[in-house]
């Protein structure tokens, strides 16, 4: 037994499939789910969610060992994803379901999540406000098996989806 205490963290930025990977990279995160959150539908299919009939955002879930990488540093890395003062989607994904989102599973997690979205809002990186919701975790739902790991198991997709979409440009432009 390795005596652990792992955590939980959920966070919508677009297309999940561009948000395993930056996340899969560190020490300390255990594990990483693509899903969906936030709907009204139950046990939602990729379907219902892409066309906006259950409410939910794609999501991931992450696991993590907050001894070896603290909830501050996993927000550093979600924002560093996304644009967070677009609320109309993320990049060439549009619609409610690509909208970003901060779900958090604690009072404490809320918190840190404030603390950080002001930091963010008061840096002077975007001229535009800072419109990331903060909200509280929901049932989490994990999608279907073929979007775990998206850019391992359909690497040359995911990398032209990624390309196209706009999202590494702008991570440069913003965050270099």
């Amino acid at each position: 037994m390795t005596g652990k205490k792992l955590e939980k963290a959920a966070f919508a930025g677009g297309c999940f499939w561009c948000m395993v990977k930056p996340f899969k990279e560190w020490d300390g995160i255990e594990d990483v789910v693509s899903g969906y959150m936030g709907g009204h539908v139950e046990n939602p299919t990729y379907e219902d969610v892409k066309k906006g009939d259950s409410g939910h955002l794609e999501v991931v879930e992450i696991t993590y060992d907050p001894a070896v990488f603290s909830y501050e540093q996993l927000l550093e890395v979600y924002w560093q994803q996304i644009d967070p003062t677009d609320a109309e989607g993320q990049f060439h994904d549009r619609g409610h379901s690509y909208t970003t989102a901060i779900f958090h599973y604690s009072d404490k997690q809320r918190k840190i999540a404030e603390a950080s979205k002001e930091k963010l809002s008061t840096s002077g990186i975007f001229s535009k406000p800072i419109v990331t919701p903060i909200r509280p975790a929901e049932t989490f739902y994990r999608a279907e098996e073929y979007h775990q790991d998206y850019y391992v198991k359909e690497k040359e997709h995911y990398e032209e989806d990624r390309a196209r979409s706009g999202r590494n440009e702008f991570i440069a432009n913003h965050w270099s």
